[in-house]
Order: C-alpha cells, then structure tokens, then sequence
C-alpha cells in the first residue's frame, strides 16, 4: 500500500474539502525523466526556475571537453534526487502556498485514498448489505448443516 499526504487548501478552516491534494509519498518517475517540466504542472514556480537553472549550467560543464562527464553525472543526479524528493518537494510547496496537512492515508490508489479520507473512523460508515441467504429448490433459505471444513462452527449451530 502506498501513503497519500492529505493536504486542505487555505480557505477549508480545518474541515475536509472537495479540493483537497492527495500527494502520493514515493518516487516520482516523471520528475526523474522530466523534472522541469513536472514541476511546472504542478505549479512549483520557484523549484522549476532552480532546477532549470541548475541543468542549464550542468550542461554547459557537459560541453566542456575536460568537464564532459562531471556535467552529465552531476544533471543525472539532480534529475534522481527530483525523482526521490519530488513528493516532498510538492507538500513544501503547497505548504508555502498556505495549505494544511491534515492526515496521511495509507491506500491502493488516489481514488481509494479519497474514500477512506471521506469516510474515517470518527464518521459511522455507510452500512454494508449482508450476505444474501441462498435458496433451496424448494424455495426455503438453506442452512449450514455443521462446521465447514471441522475448523469453525457457523453462528447459531453447534
């Protein structure tokens, strides 16, 4: 399972908003293939304009003849470092925006992460159908006669 960062934006008071961010907490790969670029999407403003900066004079070392490769290994590394800290670098920078971090959320997906941030634990969940009793060819519910498989007894049966 993967953690998703809860952030609510400025104007929620504290409580839980339709506009909230989940930030999946993890590597990002499209930070390591294109960091500028997945700033930008992400309105990173300030991180794209150093991280532009950055490449840019990494790869005016790569062009040099005797600095060719400290230029490549140096935009690789920041290109790695973006995609390790990418999700952390997005939480500060909706944080500087003045956004809140209200909960973390351990989910399968964005979307599962959305339904189990709606619907804690201090909130009573809708509640769930039960299993449907099966029909006989006669049309009465059948029971279990006994214990399934002699590990357990069915409730209500001895």
């Amino acid at each position: 399972m993967a953690s998703f960062v809860v952030l609510e934006p400025p104007a929620s008071g504290g409580q839980k908003s339709a506009e909230a961010k989940f930030v999946r907490d993890g590597f990002v790969v499209p930070a390591l293939v294109v960091p500028v670029l997945w700033m930008l999407w992400h309105r990173m403003w300030l991180e794209a304009g150093l991280v532009f900066l950055a490449t840019a004079i990494f790869g005016a070392l790569a062009d040099r003849s005797e600095m060719g490769l400290l230029g490549l290994a140096l935009s690789l590394a920041l290109s790695v470092f973006t995609g390790f800290e990418g999700a952390a670098l997005r939480i500060a920078s909706l944080r500087r925006k003045g956004w809140t971090e209200t909960a973390v959320v351990e989910a399968q997906s964005a979307a599962d992460a959305e339904l189990r941030y709606l619907y804690d634990a201090d909130e009573p969940a809708p509640p769930l159908p039960g299993p449907l009793p099966r029909a006989t060819a006669s049309g009465a519910p059948a029971t279990p006669a006994g214990p399934a498989l002699g590990l357990m007894s069915y409730p209500g049966h001895r």
